[in-house]
């Protein structure tokens, strides 16, 4: 089991680069450039508020696993935007050899399914890939048009997708984006519909990419952000499901890490380590999630709302699991770039064991078997000297 699991924490540490990858997107503040993963994270949420409007034949849970792995080649690649002149023959090839070094780095069979549904995107043939193009699709084009203040240079290029690009098809294959996007972009105003009912809860989840954390990206020195965190601790989730108690649902267990965070956008992140009221916090979290999902149609609004509940009291299987792995990643990524938060808040050991070591035991042992010797390596190496 030992190597097996070294092998998939490789390949979960690699997946880390996704976060510095730039696009041509921006946030809908236009503060920065979107990154890769915060973006593959908003499309898995796009997929769960879309999907009673995805059509027969569609499997959500599918499409939220292809949009997790989608763009994962560009952390060798990078992203190529549409509206520059591009040799995409060439881009597909690079993105099919950096989709074997990737995959690779994983247990053979994982390597073989991971491989199989990011092929099946990339093919765009089946009802759930197509699904999946659609959204990608979409995401981007209200991305800019919801903004306050959409660049003018981005409002082109939405025009043009949508007037004889990739978008166009749109009017055939979703034509509630299509034509709301038309109307962001003449200044009509738009009906009400499936569609525009649930685009606000998504428009607003934007702010996610903006609530930092205090764990530092293993690729780079600066602080993670809540959204690029959900997609990571989802991805840990599904390579590393065996380990779970038995019975759990991983693409259960993929929702509740999908929304788990999604409070922070009105209660903020607090560190683990950190001194917090947590009667206050759990308050203001309450609060949020009763504003954030309120913005949802009443079906969904209650359906999140109780998922995010059950991860929050960490009593059923599934959210057990959840939980452990939503402790197992930071200690991965401290480990990877020299403490991390360990340093900057004097974590210990024993503090570990007391505040990490419970939840990962209780939803996922062999996990803290693995990284319990680790640990005690490191702090063994770290500890202050007496005198």
């Amino acid at each position: 089991m030992t190597e097996r699991l070294s092998a998939q924490i490789a390949f979960l540490k690699r997946a880390d680069a996704l976060k510095t990858v730039e696009r041509a997107n921006t946030l809908l503040d236009q503060s920065r450039p979107e990154n890769s993963a915060e973006h593959s994270w908003h499309l898995a949420l796009w997929a769960l508020v879309m999907a009673p409007l995805a059509g027969p034949g569609v499997q959500i849970d599918r499409v939220i696993r292809m949009l997790l792995l989608h763009d994962l080649v560009e952390i060798i690649v990078g992203d190529h935007p549409i509206h520059l002149s591009t040799d995409w023959t060439a881009v597909a090839e690079a993105e099919q050899s950096a989709a074997r070094d990737l995959f690779g780095l994983l247990p053979d069979d994982q390597a073989k399914d991971f491989m199989a549904l990011w092929q099946e995107f990339e093919a765009d043939e089946t009802a759930d890939a197509r699904f999946a193009k659609i959204l990608d699709r979409c995401q981007p084009l209200f991305q800019v048009l919801c903004s306050p203040q959409p660049r003018a240079d981005h409002i082109d290029v939405v025009r043009g997708n949508l007037n004889g690009g990739r978008a166009a098809y749109l009017a055939e294959t979703f034509p509630l984006a299509h034509q709301h996007a038309h109307a962001l972009l003449s200044g009509s105003q738009p009906e009400a519909n499936p569609f525009t009912t649930r685009l606000p809860f998504l428009t607003e989840a934007d702010q996610l990419k903006s609530v930092m954390r205090a764990s530092r990206l293993i690729a780079s020195d600066r602080f993670e952000n809540s959204a690029e965190h959900s997609w990571h601790i989802m991805l840990y989730a599904w390579v590393l499901g065996e380990y779970g108690d038995a019975g759990v649902q991983i693409d259960r267990v993929l929702q509740m890490l999908l929304l788990h965070d999604i409070v922070e956008i009105d209660a903020g992140d607090h560190p683990i380590h950190g001194q917090v009221d947590h009667a206050a916090q759990e308050a203001k979290e309450q609060a949020a999630a009763q504003r954030l999902f309120g913005l949802l149609p009443k079906d969904q609004r209650a359906g999140f709302t109780a998922l995010w509940q059950e991860f929050e009291d960490a009593q059923s299987t599934d959210a057990r699991f959840a939980k452990a792995v939503d402790r197992f990643q930071t200690p991965i990524a401290n480990l990877a770039n020299g403490g991390g938060s360990w340093v900057d808040y004097d974590v210990t050991y024993a503090q570990l064991e007391a505040r990490v070591r419970p939840a990962i035991t209780t939803g996922a042992l062999p996990l803290w078997d693995w990284l319990d010797p680790q640990l005690r390596s490191y702090f063994a190496a770290h500890a202050p000297e007496t005198a």
